[in-house]
Formats: C-alpha cells, sequence, structure tokens
C-alpha cells in the first residue's frame, strides 16, 4: 500500500483512546498503546491519548506517577464517582460520566484520526460515536465477539458455543446489559478499519459476524540491541504475562514436577497469582519474580533457555514471543491459534500440544546448545523482517491513507 495523495506527508493529529494507558495497566495491551503513540510522536505527528484513571483504581491497581509528557499528551479521566463511572460504561456502552470530557477533547483536538484500543471501560461501543475522523479499532482482545474478551468458555474451555450470559457469570463479571440491545450493530459501522494483529484474528471476527473492512496489522516491538547473557544465570525457563488462568501457567507445573533439569520463572502479576503460588508451593524450582520493568525483562529473555507461551485461550497475538525472539531466545508456544500463526511465521522454537511434547522441546532446547542459537538467531531475524517499529508504521499510515483517498472519492461521486 502506498500513500499517493497531497497530504501524505504532513503531521496528523491523532487521538488514541483506551481503557488503561501505562503507568496505569495491566497487560501488553497498554504496553503497546504506548508504543505505538511514542513511534508516531517521534515522527513528528500530534497524539493525544484519553484512558480511564478511575478502571485502574476500580481494578485493583497500585497507585503510580505518571510521566507528563507534551506530545503524547495524556488524559486521565477521573470523577468523583470514581469505579461507578467504569462500571457506568461497562453496562451502558457509553461514556456515561467521561461524556462531556471526551466530547470537549475531541472537539479541541481536531482530531484526523481516532484510534480506539480496549475502550470497554472508557465509552464501550458508544464511544464509537464521537468524532469526526478517520476511526480506527485495534482488536487487543476479542472484546467486540465476547464479553468476557477470551473466547474462554465457563473459565475452562475454548469458546465453540455462545452462553455469553451464564459465562459472564461464572467469570464473575457482571453481564453488559448493552450486549442485549443493537447498540454495537449500530455503531460498528462507524468504524473505517478494525486492525487484527493475526490472520487467526481476522478470521475470528469474521465468524462472528463482524463484517466491517478487517484489517491484517501485526503489533511490533522496538528495535533493542541483544543483552550481553550472563554466564552466572542458573539455567531456567521463562513465562511472562498476566497471571491469569486462561493463560495456562498452572499446566506448566506437572511437567516443572517431572522436569528437574531447570528452573521455571515466572514474571508478572494478576488475580490468579495466589492460586499458583499455592499449586506451585511444593516446587523449590519454580520461583516468581512479581512485575517486572521492560528493561529487567530483555535481561530476564536473554538468559532464559527459551519463553515459554503455556495460553490455553485464544491471543489476538503474544507480544511477549516478539519481545523475547527480539533477544535472540526461543519459544515454546502451545499449539493453537495466533501463537501457532506467530511461530509458524518466525521459525523460532517449538510448538506443543501435550506435556510429553512440552518435556521434549524443553530437553532439546537445553540440550542441544546449538540448536537453541539456530533457532534464536531465527527469531531475531524474523522481528527484523516482520515485526519493527518502522514496518508498523509505514503500514499503519498507508492504511490511513488508503481510507482518506476512499472517503474523498466517495464525497466526489455525483448523487443520484
Amino acid at each position: 500500500m502506498k500513500r499517493t495523495s497531497e497530504w501524505k506527508d504532513r503531521p496528523l493529529r491523532i487521538s488514541m483512546l483506551t481503557t488503561f494507558y501505562p503507568p496505569h495497566n495491566f497487560g501488553g495491551d497498554g504496553v503497546f498503546v504506548q508504543r505505538l503513540a511514542e513511534a508516531l510522536a517521534r515522527r513528528g505527528h500530534v497524539v493525544e491519548v484519553i484512558h480511564a484513571l478511575d478502571a485502574y483504581d476500580f481494578l485493583g491497581g497500585e497507585p503510580q506517577r505518571a510521566e507528563s509528557t507534551a506530545n503524547p499528551k495524556i488524559h486521565s479521566l477521573h470523577s468523583k464517582l470514581g469505579g461507578l463511572a467504569s462500571l457506568l460504561c461497562h453496562q451502558t456502552g457509553r461514556p456515561a460520566l467521561y461524556a462531556s470530557k471526551i466530547r470537549d477533547i475531541l472537539d479541541r483536538g481536531r482530531f484526523d484520526v481516532l484510534h480506539y484500543h480496549n475502550p470497554s471501560l472508557l465509552g464501550g461501543p458508544g464511544i464509537f460515536a464521537y468524532g469526526n475522523a478517520v476511526k480506527l479499532y485495534t482488536t487487543h482482545e476479542h472484546w467486540l465477539i465476547c464479553p468476557t474478551h477470551t473466547l474462554w468458555r465457563y473459565q475452562r474451555s475454548l469458546c465453540t458455543r455462545k452462553t455469553c450470559f451464564m459465562c459472564a457469570l461464572r467469570a464473575r463479571r457482571p453481564p453488559q446489559l448493552w450486549r442485549y440491545t443493537k447498540l454495537l450493530p449500530r455503531t460498528i459501522p462507524q468504524l473505517d478499519a478494525i486492525l487484527c494483529p493475526s490472520r487467526f484474528t481476522c478470521a475470528k471476527h469474521r465468524e462472528n459476524g463482524i463484517q466491517s473492512r478487517i484489517v491484517h496489522l501485526p503489533h511490533f516491538v522496538p528495535d533493542t540491541p541483544v543483552k550481553e547473557a550472563d554466564p552466572a544465570a542458573p539455567p531456567y525457563f521463562l513465562v511472562v504475562g498476566r497471571l491469569e488462568k486462561p493463560k495456562g501457567i498452572q499446566t506448566l507445573f506437572p511437567a516443572f514436577a517431572e522436569y528437574r533439569r531447570a528452573e521455571l520463572w515466572i514474571a508478572g502479576a494478576g488475580g490468579f497469582e495466589s492460586a499458583l503460588r499455592r499449586r506451585s508451593s511444593g516446587n523449590p524450582r519454580i520461583r516468581f519474580l512479581g512485575q517486572r520493568s521492560q528493561l529487567e525483562l530483555s535481561s530476564l529473555y536473554r538468559d532464559a533457555i527459551a519463553l515459554i507461551v503455556p495460553s490455553l485461550c485464544y491471543e489476538t497475538f503474544g507480544l511477549v514471543l516478539l519481545e523475547g525472539f527480539a533477544q535472540e531466545t526461543p519459544a515454546i508456544a502451545r499449539k493453537i491459534g495466533t501463537l501457532a500463526e506467530v511461530m509458524e511465521e518466525s521459525s523460532g522454537g517449538y510448538l506443543y500440544s501435550s506435556q510429553s511434547e512440552l518435556i521434549e522441546a524443553m530437553s532439546r532446547l537445553q540440550q542441544d546448545g546449538e540448536k537453541r542459537r539456530s533457532l534464536g538467531l531465527a527469531a531475531r531475524e524474523a522481528v527484523l523482517r516482520k515485526w519493527t517499529e518502522e514496518i508498523h508504521i509505514s503500514n499503519y499510515l498507508d492504511i490511513i491513507e488508503n481510507i482518506r483517498m476512499d472517503k474523498a472519492g466517495a464525497e466526489a461521486l455525483p448523487g443520484p
């Protein structure tokens, strides 16, 4: 896709609208939004981020001090009613108590692009109607097609049959009233493109009735130098991510009860952490590292024998795979959905479907240093070829340009 219009080189005014934004975030979606916002700002575009501070506080986030920057400019929305504002968004599917503030920011900003990321507790699908610009939505989760965002039915298996009301109750989430109205079918057409980071996620949204323009746009990781390996590091395999049941970390414990030649290090935090600690308490080779900074994670990736990604649910991408690949660290990932797609495109490790396959892959990588090095080099080469910031931003701007050209062409067409 090539940009050919006369405005292609001028700075754009872009608003990112999201529930979570670092340091007030819990997972990879906020990290990616920050990386995208800062990458665009470095290229001269004017970026403003609108996020719901109330949602972070309501869900038990630790107090954080946010850095103030002129570009991207951060609008942290806070209501006197706190968590009630987030709950109203969740239930009504509209910005509710945030409505006037969001409208004011958008009116003053005169944005060329509105880019929505996980707006569940910021304004729901009702926020798609706000503003007049190119409108994009990125599927960081399966929120458009699943009330629990994960396509993980009854907290125990992949979703193969819609039982959303009971599934939400089982996940301890209040059923969302707006999902039983026509709000979503009315507001999705407001979006000019739905950006999916994997082909698998594109297909899942089409299968579930999303008929808007869906575009495959993979995520990216920053181009960071490979860390110097620590020769004193003990042999360990690494898991990174939110500690929740669908991430499947608990399924690794039987394997590490049997496999005694290396440790399992777990970096992250989440609601399932206490249960994971209880289940692994008898194994001294399993370590919980807590939440770590990106700088700390880079070193952890580099020194690991491999990254293990045991997700039981459908990931929309698997950003941790790319972060590990960038440090020449191969991965062992469950053979499911997007994880299989990224692993096959990268040739950066092994897929597994059973405990025996997992243990075999672990043993092979630990015993064969040359194989581990060759897979790690292939993984990093794939990142440089497919998933860099430069490639992503170029394609991102092309998508915006094509939409604007399509709109200009439609406006130029004579009436009936």
